[in-house]
């Protein structure tokens, strides 16, 4: 008997844009993506009407990267990136990108840890066809430049989309809690002031 994930039948597709200051674009990552049991568990949140009342708790409108991507990661298990952005300094005082501090959520029984996401407005969400929607993502020229790790050169090599807050505020506190529905690892790229990346990630239902 398939399980309720299984059912879902939700897959998805994520191309990355390298955007030179000039124009110039450059297709760094076309492949798809690994939909993680995250999605089933909000879902799940949802259907039974055991999550909050609204909707909107329910929607994919943040977004993490890092830069400790691997591909033992991309499994329906995985529920954080190996090395997130952790800070608004690591994805850019100055940059063009709304960043949120919440809480995220490894699971339904362990306590949720604070985190930084970074924000997908509605006008970067579009339908792409029946049953399809694509979240665009960018990273603007002074976004995510100059990363290390312990003294050294860090590069950005992976990216998950969060679900805002499907098991409720955990905390009392008035705080999102969310969840990884999604994830790639893809080869490393240092990000520079030189470029932006663009990230059009399409999740087919």
């Amino acid at each position: 008997m398939k399980t309720f994930f299984e059912e879902l039948s939700v897959d998805g597709h994520l191309q990355i844009l390298k955007v030179s200051n000039d124009g110039k674009e450059e297709v760094l990552f076309d492949d798809h993506n690994i939909i993680v049991s995250g999605m089933g568990v909000g879902l799940a949140y949802l259907f039974s009407l055991s999550g909050p009342a609204s909707i909107l708790d329910y929607q994919i409108d943040r977004f993490q990267v890092g830069v400790g991507g691997s591909n033992a990661l991309e499994t329906i298990e995985t529920f954080k990136l190996g090395d997130n952005l952790t800070s608004l300094e690591e994805y850019g005082e100055n940059a063009l990108l709304y960043v949120i501090e919440g809480r995220h959520a490894y699971n339904t029984t362990d306590p949720a840890v604070n985190a930084f996401f970074g924000y997908i407005p509605q006008h970067k969400v579009s339908r792409v066809g029946d049953s399809s929607v694509r979240y665009t993502i960018t990273l603007d020229k002074d976004a995510a430049n100059g990363l290390s790790r312990s003294g050294a050169e860090a590069s950005i090599n992976e990216i998950g989309l969060f679900m805002k807050n499907p098991m409720g505020d955990q905390t009392g506190q008035n705080q999102d809690t969310s969840i990884l529905v999604a994830y790639r690892h893809f080869s490393d790229i240092r990000k520079t002031e030189d470029f932006a990346l663009v990230f059009r990630w399409t999740i087919n239902w």
